[in-house]
């Protein structure tokens, strides 16, 4: 085996001895043939849904760095010099979803930057296809204090895209302090993540806040140990949807679960065939009717084919796993078993729904007149693509939903309403494989056109508890817009489900959007541990937290939030 591993260095040493010194003018623009093709570092590994969040450690059996890739062609390597790389990985099979995990180095120092202490992060270079990428540290209590910026290059242009910031402050998410998911010892720090598109091609710099710096500073200590670069490839969503009860249902026919049988879910905009490049003027329309834009429901179909066909199992329910089969369980009665949507409800079937639901809970004043808004469409984690073997199994409960906090996901806008389960997915493979949280943070998602996602798993009329806002996640949700918004405006659209959603999701508590709360902190920057805290019911993630989270902008309607969901709750 040695003699083997022996020659086959030789060859590639020889291999890259043959490489012209001046790559070919086609170079610039070149890329891999197939996502399959090695990763041009000898530390970045694509590792499975099943890889443990520890083990992204160098990779000790492969050759020295220093050897270049003999198996990648001359026409593949890009203009600029790009870091050395390892022997080709083995081709993989289709995932649903991988991340490849790259520790950052020192670079050469900037003159022109003013950086006295080395800044860390990776020359340009290929590598497997990503969507979405952050950047993490060994120990989450550490901060990362300075600038990462970002360049990607376009995996079917092959263009590079400008320096990009990704967001350092993202302490403020995450379980609360003493829990058993914090205790994990699985937990990093983490920037939060970008969402970049479909790349095969990346470069980074972390540059240190240099006026942090003391005599007794070492310039490495500035950052924090262990630094990586997370690509996530997202993966694609199960090619069969299992069946949903007919989303355009608006009364509860019976005392519990939904009427109807399953009815196929296109891709979001699938079904109209228009642009999602952004929110538009049509998609907001639609999103105020109630469904929520691009929801892309086949119409009149599924309402005629379910005559006759209740209680069938079709074929797609019958491969799902055992951890998607309780996360869907975990939504009965509101949707039957593999559903990819729960469907919206009127006013009247809400409120039966409520007395089927938490009716030994409520008042006589409360069954008289119950507040609570119409339940709104909500795509499942089924429906979104999760793969549930990725998160911890069995499920988190808190013991009410006295309060909702709103976030932004600080991933950037960039994305269509199409690609928002990919966004999603991209999200939750970063928080649960990178970050070593249990599940997805939030509770729900909303995306630029209005359409609500489901997010941790649990049940979505159920008192889940989440890692949103450290400290006040007990007794709460979290709700995180998809998107960046301390400057851009968010939608109507978006603003209405979060007012959809709270009119719901609070009614079934009994509280009211408008209305103040207290909460217990559990320990942040902001609060200390134990001390009862008076908050509005509808909160921005900056009032319980000293962060910008979420963005100038959206904390700015969250005024205009309350009172709609107060209208819809009929208050």
């Amino acid at each position: 085996m040695r003699g083997l591993l022996a020659t086959s260095i030789g060859v590639t040493c020889a291999a890259a001895l043959a490489l012209p010194l001046t790559p070919p003018a086609s170079a610039a623009t070149a890329r891999p043939a197939s996502a399959a093709e090695a990763a041009p570092s000898g530390t970045a590994r694509a590792t499975s849904p099943d890889t443990p969040v520890t083990s992204s450690l160098p990779d000790s059996s492969l050759p020295d760095s220093s050897v270049p890739d003999s198996s990648v062609p001359d026409s593949a390597l890009p203009a600029h010099p790009v870091h050395p790389v390892h022997r080709a990985h083995p081709t993989l099979p289709d995932l649903p979803g991988s991340t490849q995990s790259l520790p950052l180095t020192a670079l050469a120092r900037d003159r022109a930057s003013g950086g006295g202490a080395a800044d860390q992060g990776l020359p340009r270079r290929d590598v497997r296809h990503f969507s979405l990428l952050g950047v993490v540290w060994d120990d989450p209590a550490a901060e990362l204090h300075g600038r990462v910026q970002v360049r990607t290059r376009t995996s079917d242009t092959g263009a590079w895209s400008g320096w990009q910031d990704v967001e350092t402050h993202n302490a403020d998410h995450g379980a609360d302090p003493g829990t058993p998911e914090s205790a994990s010892g699985r937990i990093r720090g983490a920037t939060a993540p970008l969402w970049v598109g479909d790349s095969d091609g990346v470069e980074i710099r972390v540059h240190p806040d240099t006026e942090r710096r003391t005599e007794e500073t070492a310039p490495g200590a500035l950052l924090p140990s262990g630094l990586r670069l997370e690509l996530v490839d997202p993966g694609s969503a199960p090619p069969e949807h299992a069946p949903a009860g007919p989303p355009r249902s608006r009364t509860l026919t019976t005392g519990s679960a939904p009427a109807g049988a399953p009815e196929a879910l296109d891709p979001p905009d699938a079904a109209t065939g228009k642009s999602a490049e952004t929110a538009t003027a049509a998609d907001e329309a639609e999103a105020g009717e109630g469904l929520g834009a691009g929801e892309g429901i086949e119409s009149g179909e599924g309402a005629e084919a379910s005559e006759g066909s209740e209680g069938a199992e079709p074929a797609a329910m019958t491969a799902m796993t055992a951890e998607a089969t309780a996360a869907s369980a975990a939504n009965a009665p509101l949707a039957p078993l593999g559903a990819t949507q729960i469907p919206a409800l009127d006013r009247l079937g809400t409120e039966r729904e409520l007395l089927a639901l938490r009716g030994a809970e409520l008042t006589q004043a409360q069954r008289a007149k119950p507040y609570i808004g119409p339940r709104p469409s909500i795509v499942t984690r089924r429906g979104w693509g999760a793969d549930e073997k990725l998160r911890e199994s069995g499920f988190r409960y808190t013991t009410k939903v006295k309060a909702a906090f709103v976030h932004h996901t600080a991933s950037g806008n960039g994305y269509k309403c199409s690609q928002a389960p990919s966004v999603i997915r991209g999200i939750y493979r970063y928080h649960v494989k990178s970050m070593g949280w249990r599940d997805i943070g939030y509770n729900f998602l909303v995306d630029k056109c209005g359409k609500i996602y489901e997010g941790r798993a649990g049940g979505v009329a159920k008192p889940v508890l989440g890692a949103h806002t450290l400290g006040f996640n007990s007794n709460s949700m979290g709700i995180a817009v998809l998107g960046t918004f301390s400057s851009a405006k968010p939608t109507t659209a978006t603003v209405d489900a979060v007012a959809r959603l709270t009119a719901w999701k609070l009614g079934l508590f009994g509280a009211n959007p408008k209305g103040k709360t207290y909460l217990k902190s559990g320990g942040g920057n902001l609060y200390g541990k134990g001390k009862n805290v008076r908050l509005n019911v509808i909160s921005g993630h900056r009032d319980g937290f000293a962060t910008e989270c979420p963005g100038r902008q959206l904390y700015g309607k969250l005024g205009s939030a309350r009172s709609t969901a107060a209208r819809f709750q009929g208050r």
